[in-house]
This record gives structure tokens, C-alpha cells and sequence, in this order.
């Protein structure tokens, strides 16, 4: 059943991804002041949203774990921050591509940059805690860690909000601050970047599962 949804989503990104790029380059206008640059905003924003959205993951499964000490679940949280990870990555590095020609530079100490490149870093020690075959005490520090961790994720959120910030707010109490056509496309890469995670979580759960089974397979020939 797994793998046919597995197959079922990578038919539907098939169709979906290259529609968005589509959406992305010819449907929403190019930005008055910032021209073709702002067009990075949708990929930086769909990265941004998936990495958030695998560390939520990563705290609730986190938690599951400490209950219930089931293994598949602490699979379910080591790949979902792998992906996160990568997508968080994906946001460090197309953030200056968009804000150098805005901004002048390439790195500001800006209060979401900064949350944000420590959320990365936490989640780097997060896999690091986890990898290598890790003992079931490895395994509990790293869901507590994980747990602990998350805190920093609502601080990525409301960085730009709370304290003073150079970063755009696109959604506000007043709604949100793009046309009609802008809004479309960054509705549609959010939409199929969530895919493209599930899709990948998927992926990875199974091949960990996979390496689970060749390590016990393994033990019981030397044995």
C-alpha cells in the first residue's frame, strides 16, 4: 500500500513540478522594484515552509518516541530532519540570491537569518546524535534533543515580527501582501514542495527500514 502511494505521488510531482515552474516564470508578473530577482521569493518560501514544517514533525514524533520507544517512529523523525535539513539548506542559500540584489549583500545579521541559521545548525547536531547506529540511549537523547530543539522554530517564524527586521512580512494580520497572480504562485509552490516532502519522507522511511532489516539479516549469518 505504501509503495503505491509512494508511485502515486511521484506521477503527481511528475505533472506537478514542472507546472509550477511554469506558473512560477510565466504566470505571476515580474515585480515592479525587484524585476525577475523577486521570482527566488517562491522557491526561498517553499523551502523555508517544508524545513519548518519536517523539524514539526521531527518534535511530534520526538515525543511519540519517548511514550511509546516504537523504532518506526524514530525513524519517521530521523529522516524527516534529513529533509528538513536540506531544505533549510535550500533556504540559507537562495536567500542571498534574492537579497543581493536587493539588500547590497549577500549575508545580514538580520533576526530570521540568524534563527534560522541556528535552527540549521541544531538539526545538523540532531542527525549527528542519530547517525551511525545509534543505541537506544543515543536514540532517547536524541528525541529529548529534538523536543528541546523545536523551540527555535516558532523563533524562525515570528523573528521578523518580533524584533526589528529588514526581512518582508508576506503574511500579516491584514492579510496577504501579493497580487492575485503572486499569490497563486506562491500557494502552488507551497503546495508542491509539501508533496515533494512527503514524497522524499517516504523514500527515506523505507530505506532506513530497509537498512534496519540488512543489519539484522547480517547478525544472524555471523551468528
Amino acid at each position: 500500500m505504501r509503495q503505491v502511494r509512494t508511485s502515486l505521488l511521484l506521477w503527481v510531482l511528475v505533472v506537478l513540478l514542472p507546472l509550477n515552474i511554469y506558473i512560477i516564470f510565466n504566470y505571476a508578473p515580474v515585480e515592479k522594484t525587484m524585476g525577475v530577482v523577486q521570482k527566488v521569493f517562491y522557491f526561498h518560501v517553499a523551502s523555508a515552509w517544508i524545513g519548518l514544517l519536517a523539524f514539526v514533525v521531527v518534535f511530534l514524533s520526538s515525543i511519540l518516541y519517548l511514550w511509546n520507544r516504537e523504532e518506526r517512529v524514530n525513524r519517521l523523525a530521523f529522516a524527516s530532519a534529513e529533509i528538513g535539513t536540506i531544505f533549510i539548506s535550500g533556504t540559507l542559500l537562495t536567500g542571498p540570491l534574492w537579497a543581493y540584489p536587493i539588500w547590497n549583500t549577500w549575508w545580514t545579521w538580520d533576526p530570521r537569518l540568524t534563527t534560522t541559521l541556528v535552527l540549521w545548525f541544531m538539526y545538523v547536531a540532531y542527525i549527528a546524535l542519530q547517525g551511525g547506529g545509534a543505541t537506544e540511549t543515543r536514540k532517547r537523547l536524541a528525541a529529548v534533543y529534538g523536543i528541546i530543539s523545536f523551540i527555535n522554530v516558532p523563533l524562525v517564524f515570528f523573528s521578523a515580527r518580533w524584533w526589528r527586521s529588514i526581512h518582508p512580512i508576506v503574511v500579516s494580520g491584514e492579510g496577504i501582501g501579493l497580487d492575485p497572480k503572486m499569490r497563486l504562485a506562491m500557494f502552488a509552490s507551497l503546495g508542491t514542495f509539501s508533496l515533494l516532502y512527503a514524497y522524499l519522507l517516504s523514500l527515506r522511511v523505507k530505506t532506513l527500514e530497509l537498512q534496519e532489516r540488512i543489519k539484522v539479516l547480517r547478525a544472524e549469518v555471523d551468528s
